[in-house]
């Protein structure tokens, strides 16, 4: 047992590092609450002076605050059904005995190690160009006319191109967790006669329940501040500008620095709202 001067020890050379990552937090979030009830124009004036709740109320009156907070939540649960579904039978697949089995996983987990920036400039112009992109030609083939999807179909296209960049994510967590499972109570099953569909059912997606959810919270933590994706392909237009995305409009293209903070404290609060739903999720299935 660790005696009472370990203990201290432990925790005075912990101190520095929780220090470091407590002002890495703390200053930043200070900061935009202290410039979210100021007025605050750096080429317009610069500081105007206190206004009190006055960005808070004039960015949630503003026609655009609930389409982008509609849109941010409709691409989460987009990504999260196509990741966590293909991630399932994706993990499945990998776990079968095949040749080549090491790089095949390498190449699956590939995608998740490619920056935002470049994955969706490569969506951009080498899939869904509507003259020279690979789907194009894939409609052409086939007699169809292409689509111009970041026009005709923008929150689909955003969501395809994030999904790609976390599918290995979630794969990889779902792949460990079905190696974990005992072998022995599927061939149990097998020999009971249980078909392929009950063995999943009942023990393969049981089992899999706190990798998912586990899979669900890190991925909507990050999914609620997808910027780079729509940045690259459609600058927030058709019906694709997220909160992150009016907010960073608010700041760089308004030069209102007041009402960006305002904004992001909205953002903070939603990410809360949203981690604190998810976190009673996860702590059911850990607890079942």
């Amino acid at each position: 047992m660790a005696t009472q001067h370990s203990r201290s020890a432990a925790r005075i050379m912990m101190a520095p590092a929780v220090i470091l990552l407590l002002g890495w937090m703390l200053v930043p979030l200070t900061m935009t609450l202290y410039f979210s009830f100021k007025k605050y124009l750096p080429l317009r004036g610069g500081d105007l002076g206190w206004i009190g709740f006055d960005n808070y109320v004039r960015f949630v009156s503003s026609s655009a605050f609930w389409p982008s907070v509609q849109t941010t939540l409709v691409i989460v649960l987009g990504v999260l059904l196509i990741t966590v579904v293909l991630g399932v039978l994706l993990a499945l697949l990998l776990d079968q005995p095949m040749w080549g089995q090491g790089v095949v996983r390498i190449l699956v987990i590939a995608p998740f190690f490619v920056m935002p920036t470049v994955s969706a400039l490569v969506w951009k112009n080498m899939f869904m160009d509507p003259v020279n992109g690979l789907l194009a030609h894939l409609w052409k083939f086939f007699g169809a006319q292409p689509i111009e999807w970041l026009s005709n179909a923008p929150l689909i296209s955003i969501i395809l191109i994030v999904a790609w960049q976390w599918l290995p994510f979630a794969t990889l967590i779902l792949l460990t967790a079905i190696q974990s499972l005992d072998s022995e109570q599927l061939e149990a099953a097998e020999m009971d006669g249980a078909p392929p569909l009950s063995r999943f059912g009942y023990i393969i997606l049981p089992h899999l329940a706190r990798a998912i959810t586990i899979v669900v919270l890190i991925q909507t933590i990050f999914l609620l501040a997808v910027f780079a994706e729509i940045f690259v392909t459609t600058q927030g237009s058709f019906g694709t500008r997220t909160l992150t995305y009016l907010i960073f409009q608010r700041v760089l293209e308004s030069q209102n620095v007041g009402l960006g903070s305002a904004g992001g404290v909205y953002a903070i609060i939603l990410a809360n709202i949203v981690a604190i739903f998810l976190m009673r999720i996860v702590g059911k299935n850990l607890d079942a």
